[in-house]
């Protein structure tokens, strides 16, 4: 399962850079100078950043959500009253998106 889970990313992150590579290299051939004083390698890198802090934050959401949600409905099954405190805590980890949400916005500021 690790073994899978290390695949998927480090392909992702490898299809991440070539993409990001190919993007700076069109957008420095298209057009003539940079907005703001940032080089067009740096809005390459906040793309790259936007991308990492939402697509990293749903990926541990999810992973955490699986396993909070067997064990939530398993303890929710043998007690019926845990199901309200299992509820609560399958949606702590939501907010690890909803920061991802808030970096990329604040990287997206900085475009």
């Amino acid at each position: 399962m690790k073994a899978k889970i290390l695949a998927i990313l480090g392909f992702l992150f490898t299809s991440a850079f070539l993409f990001a590579a190919q993007a700076m290299a069109q957008a420095a051939a298209a057009a003539p100078a940079p907005h703001h004083g940032a080089s067009f390698e740096s809005h390459g890198l906040i793309a790259i950043g936007m991308g990492l802090a939402v697509g990293l934050s749903a990926l541990g959401t999810g992973l955490a959500q699986a396993r909070i949600g067997a064990a939530g409905l398993g303890s929710a099954v043998e007690k019926p009253e845990s199901l309200g405190l299992a509820l609560i805590f399958l949606l702590l980890p939501e907010t690890l998106v909803i920061f991802g949400l808030v970096i990329a916005f604040i990287l997206l500021g900085k475009l």
